[in-house]
């Protein structure tokens, strides 16, 4: 690869090549063989594998069977990995409206291994006993926006999901045994929707419906989060459970007609 032009004495070209790697990664082709990524970014084979794998080690890509793929680790550089899918911009409307008929926080979340990372979030000011900003991560099982998203998965995928160690640094108040959990997930998996009663922390209550693409995968979930001292289980069913149905099918479909939009590549 030629040197770049205007680049002064103490430009780090390793560095650059790894955010090369990275922005190749775009909406119309997430996972990539070895092969594409070093034709995208214009590096060797050998050197585009390093950095791949490098990517990996940090956390911040995956390897698959079908090549590499960005994870939501990304964000921790900014917000390009949300910005790359689309998904505040379509998100948005829809989150405010839910936020201001609840009157609670609403988040969007997407899986990392065993998980959750925020990718789009709503506030409203009040007191909780856990921060969450984008980027945050909280262990997958013993929250609502992970439930219904393991609930999605295959048997095999969601065991090998599971296997993999929380990067979240938190230890949950819900530790179930493999009976325990698939019986929870099977309850959501019939239902369509998940709820949590103080399974991750102490005073934190949400309720989570999937949000799916055009092909009707499952690629994020989106919670009401309510302070249990304040809300009750019946007032989550009976009143924000039916905004937020409302709410999760309105991005879902959204995001269908912004998969059928003509995407021009220019040379």
């Amino acid at each position: 690869m030629p040197a770049r032009p205007d680049t002064g004495p103490d430009f780090i070209e390793a560095l650059a090549r790894g955010l090369d790697v990275i922005r190749a990664f775009q909406p119309m082709r997430p996972v990539m063989p070895l092969s594409e990524v070093a034709a995208a970014t214009g590096l060797a084979r050998p050197t585009a594998r390093r950095i791949l794998l490098t990517l990996v080690e940090l956390g911040y890509a995956r390897q698959g069977e079908h090549g590499f793929a960005l994870t939501p680790k990304v964000l921790e550089l900014g917000v390009a990995y949300v910005r790359s899918m689309g998904l505040w911009d379509v998100a948005r409307p829809h989150m405010e409206r839910l936020g201001m008929r609840t009157g609670e926080s609403c988040s969007i979340a997407q899986l990392d291994g065993s998980d959750i990372v925020y990718v789009a979030r709503v506030a409203v000011p009040k007191i909780v006993t856990l921060s969450v900003q984008i980027g945050t991560r909280f262990p997958a099982l013993p929250t609502s926006l992970g439930k219904v998203q393991l609930a999605a998965l295959a048997p095999a995928e969601l065991e090998a999901v599971l296997a993999q160690p929380s990067r979240s640094g938190l230890t949950a108040r819900w530790q179930p045994d493999a009976a325990e959990r698939d019986a929870e997930l099977r309850d959501v998996r019939a239902r369509g929707w998940a709820l949590t009663d103080e399974q991750l922390a102490p005073g934190i209550r949400s309720i989570a419906a999937p949000l799916r693409d055009g092909a009707g995968t499952v690629v994020a979930a989106l919670n009401v989060n309510c302070h249990a001292a304040e809300t009750s289980v019946e007032r989550m069913v009976e009143h924000h459970l039916p905004l937020l149905l409302q709410a999760a099918g309105d991005i879902s479909a959204d995001f269908a007609r912004l998969d059928m939009v003509p995407h021009v590549v220019v040379a």
